[in-house]
This record gives C-alpha cells, structure tokens and sequence, in this order.
C-alpha cells in the first residue's frame, strides 16, 4: 500500500472516529523506532486547527519522548504549517519556539511544517528564516533541515539561496570547539546530510561552495565533509568529484591554489 493510501485510509478512519485522541494515540506507533507519519500527516489534513493547537499543550514534562502523548505534539507542531504557510505570525512564532524541543521527533516536524510552506511559497520561507539564522544551533537545525528538502530545490535561485545558508550554518564549525555542547552536535548532524541534497539539485553550484570548505580546519567539519561525502546520492551524481574531494582530504590540501577539481556530471 502506497504512503498516500495510507494517509488517506486515516483521514477516513479520522473521520469516523468518536474518540480521535484515542485512536491517534493507539496508532502512533509510540514507543518504538518509528512514528506513524502517515497518520500524522492526516490528523494535519482532517483536525480543526482549535485540536491540532491543544495539542502543543503535551509538552516535554506532560508527554516526554518516545511516548504516545509525544506523537499528540507531533501532530500539533506538525499542523503549524498550514497556518504558517498563510504568513500567520502566531504560528511562525510558536514554530520558533518548538524548534528548541528538547524532543527529536518535535523538532523534526517543525522541519515538517517549514516544508510545507516552502512548497507554497520559497520566497516566503527564506524570509521568514532570516532571523532564525542568528538563534540556537536546535533552531538553525530546523533552517537547514527546513530548506534541504529535494522537492524544494527545483529552482536554481531556490538552491542558491540554500547553499548560502547552509555556508553560514557551518561557519562556525571552522573553529574547534571546547567541551561537546548537546545542541551544537544537532546541528551538525543536520549539516552532514544536507550538504549532499542540495548538492544534488544544483551540481555547478553546489560543488563550487562545498569545495570551499575543503580541507577541513577542524575535526567538526571534517565530519561534515565526510558525512556529506560518504551520501549514496553524491556517489550517484559524480563519483569522480567524490573521490577527488577524499583525495584532498588525505592530502592537506596539496593542490595548487585555483588548480581545478576533476568534476563529471
């Protein structure tokens, strides 16, 4: 059965619940490795914004992780975006605010929810982002992770912007860093996957502002440079590059300044 039937079996069975809470906590798939993102998807399309709101009341003391209640957050963190997608300044605030949820799975639907604006409106979306830029690593994560969605890099200007961003993002980790800092690691963990996808949606352009980070001057973006480049996705697009770019690695940076990397596409 394909995502979107699934999706559409719950907003019928939504539909026909007497208790929705009952059966959205019975069905969550928590506790377990996987959350019910298909059911969460329809609470999205078939709850009143008024039940989808009560549902950021399950905070991380009422409803801590890997628990049912926790996928009641979720869904509520998960349908600000259909409000945000229509500029409404409470959601984009309260958005804001779970990104910082000590939770995963409540950061990753802000993520969620960033997504679907951006396929209403990207010029919104990186608008909207700017001020998130200059906030915590938890609330950057939610830009990165936001922005590098492949159905949202379909434009070049779209994937320029987000190699800009991402630039930002990992500027910081240039400098080695002191003692491990929990939110500081979210961050770059979110940094060694979205490299890659927004290299893939733009490869001239992507390649050209990955290169800039190579060698790595610390062992923070040697991480990121090598998370990025170990990406199925990358070796699909070029492997030449790929392996050109480990060679540069291992070598210090032993090429020529403005000497060409080998590129295939």
């Amino acid at each position: 059965m394909s995502t979107m039937n699934k999706v559409d079996l719950y907003r019928q069975r939504l539909r026909g619940a007497r208790d929705v809470e009952a059966l959205l906590l019975r069905e969550s798939g928590l506790p377990g490795p996987r959350g019910n993102l298909e059911l969460a998807q329809a609470s999205v399309e078939e709850l009143t914004p008024r039940t989808l709101n009560a549902y950021l009341k399950y905070t991380p003391q009422r409803a801590p992780t890997n628990t049912p209640h926790e996928f009641l957050a979720f869904c509520g963190t998960l349908g600000l975006g259909i409000p945000a997608a229509r500029g409404e300044e409470r959601a984009w605030r309260r958005l804001r605010v779970q990104a910082s949820d000590p939770r995963w799975r409540v950061r990753e639907a802000v993520a969620m929810a960033l997504q679907r604006v951006g396929r209403s409106d990207m010029g919104m979306l990186f608008t909207r982002l700017q001020p998130w830029r200059g906030d915590n690593p938890l609330v950057q994560r939610a830009v990165a992770a936001g922005l590098c969605e492949p159905d949202l890099l379909r434009r070049k200007r779209d994937v320029t912007r987000t190699l800009a961003v991402l630039a930002g993002l990992t500027a910081p980790f240039t400098r080695a860093a002191g003692r491990a800092d929990p939110e500081r690691l979210v961050l770059r963990q979110a940094l060694g996957y979205c490299w890659s996808v927004a290299i893939v949606a733009h490869p001239e352009a992507g390649k050209r502002a990955f290169e800039k980070l190579l060698p790595p001057a610390s062992p923070d973006m040697l991480w990121i440079v090598k998370e990025n480049l170990s990406k199925n996705r990358l070796t699909r697009m070029d492997p030449a590059w790929v392996a050109a770019c480990r060679r540069r690695i291992a070598a210090g940076n032993s090429r020529p300044a403005g000497s060409p990397m080998p590129s295939r596409q």
